[in-house]
């Protein structure tokens, strides 16, 4: 039997990709902020809630994210940019993930086949930016990219079988994305998390350190 950690479950796509991940069978370990008190901002939290756990783990999502501080919307203009705001983001949604995947390492096998995720977005590819804004969010993104892509390089070392990903989930609705509407329909979670689900089950090792969107085509860095 598949065993499946995700972290963030209590979110949108974190609670359809546990859903999608238990709906095939597998067992399905959930920790979150609201419901467990895991806090990615704080490594001590986040060595809590994770020491707790017996491994092994075959797949590993990292299903969190913020796109601004509490009460206050991504910056728009060069102006609004607020380096307290970016210091918050840039410790949830680049060192966070980072800090699960340290913590998580023992949880995975060295000799076998296993995957960890964590939800990046395409706002935080370098090459594709030609709207601007959004300054903490995109660098928070960017950021967990080169964060992740440097690890899979190390854990490729001792753990060969084993996977790094990042996925862009698409424009997904769920309360993270109200306020934003996108000239296009946006995705139930379900159905993101069917998508990403089938993408990270079509990567090999050759694939670690990607950069994947929801059809599974690569996103430029």
């Amino acid at each position: 039997m598949e065993r499946a950690l995700v972290v963030g479950a209590s979110g949108g796509i974190g609670a359809a990709l546990a859903g999608a991940l238990a709906g095939r069978g597998a067992h399905v370990t959930r920790l979150s902020r609201s419901d467990d008190g895991m806090d990615l901002a704080d490594e001590a939290s986040v060595a809590a809630c994770l020491g707790a756990l017996d491994g092994p783990f075959d797949t590993v999502i990292v299903a969190t994210g913020a796109l601004a501080p509490a009460a206050q919307g991504p910056e728009k203009t060069l102006r609004a940019f607020d380096p307290a705001a970016f210091a918050q983001l840039m410790a949830l949604n680049a060192a966070g993930p980072l800090l699960v995947l340290k913590h998580t390492l023992r949880l995975l096998p060295k000799g076998a086949p296993w995957r960890f995720a964590a939800l990046s977005a395409r706002v935080g590819s370098i090459g594709d930016n030609a709207l601007g804004g959004w300054y903490s969010y995109r660098a928070s993104k960017a950021a967990l990219n080169q964060l992740l892509r440097t690890a899979a390089v190390e854990v490729a070392r001792s753990h060969p079988q084993g996977i790094v990903a990042l996925l862009h989930p698409g424009t997904v609705d769920t309360p993270f994305t109200t306020g934003y509407n996108p000239p296009y329909e946006k995705l139930a979670p379900a159905r993101s998390a069917a998508m990403l689900l089938d993408v990270l089950d079509g990567l090999t090792p050759a694939d670690t350190g990607g950069f994947f969107d929801q059809t599974g085509a690569r996103v430029p860095w």
